[in-house]
């Protein structure tokens, strides 16, 4: 992984004072993604004004389109796309198998890399004047009534990129389609649904036996609560029991 990197120019070998420990982290089609334990850089560095878009904002302005035919378009490696200047280097340092690198390019697991990411990418597509769509980070979707309409905007919005020097893969690329997952939602017919793999895999869950397995699963169906009418009223005996003061029965 380190070597593919460094001969894409991605990564190079260094000599900084600074270094932060690795974090690989194995992607849903079973690459690995090389990630950087940033949390003593994130916690000196200054904050931006600028941030990503709302992901529950976002759903409500596409809910509000009703459309019948959507593609989404997922921008390969992103972050890799973007060049780190020469003098802030040094302080994304790690070390791999006792050699010491830094990234060339925009790191992941820094605080400010999906701002950034998202920002230039937001910008590319202004300049390139792309009809309409939305965006999150490098994930985006464009809609329409017809698959032709659709698939004509999605192309348009691909050569922006590609001339903007962000890398496309066709696997990336899903639609058009009446049904489409975008931002972990499942879109049909302008309305936004649980995918089934997320109901399949919360009424698998077995009962919690603790107060930490209670959080964890209050945790994966709180992103959900916008689509579990009466939510707060199911889960308040829940919370309950995770306070400290109660004991767990």
């Amino acid at each position: 992984m380190i070597r593919e990197l460094e001969t894409q120019g991605v990564v190079s070998k260094t000599h900084s004072p600074f270094n932060s420990p690795i974090w690989p982290v194995r992607k849903p089609d079973r690459e690995w993604r090389l990630t950087v334990d940033y949390r003593a850089v994130n916690e000196v560095t200054p904050p931006l004004s600028a941030a990503v878009p709302d992901m529950l904002e976002l759903q409500y302005e596409l809910e509000s389109k009703a459309a019948k035919w959507y593609a989404t378009i997922d921008i390969a490696n992103a972050f890799f796309s973007i060049p780190l200047a020469a003098e802030c280097r040094p302080q994304f340092a790690f070390t791999w198998r006792g050699v010491q690198y830094t990234w060339n390019r925009l790191p992941q697991g820094w605080k400010h890399s999906p701002t950034i990411c998202h920002g230039l990418i937001q910008a590319a597509l202004e300049k390139g004047e792309a009809p309409e769509h939305l965006q999150y980070i490098d994930d985006i979707i464009v809609w329409g009534n017809t698959a032709g309409e659709v698939f004509e905007e999605g192309e348009k919005i691909i050569q922006i990129l590609l001339k903007a020097g962000f890398a496309i893969k066709q696997s990336k690329v899903k639609g058009p389609a009446r049904e489409i997952q975008f931002l972990g939602v499942k879109w049909q017919d302008g309305r936004r649904q649980i995918p089934t793999e997320v109901i399949n895999k919360i009424t698998a869950m077995s009962p919690p036996t603790s107060k930490k397995e209670t959080q964890a699963f209050i945790g994966t169906i709180g992103f959900w609560r916008m689509h579990i009418p009466e939510y707060s009223q199911i889960v308040s005996p829940l919370y309950l029991v995770t306070l400290k003061k109660n004991d767990f029965h």
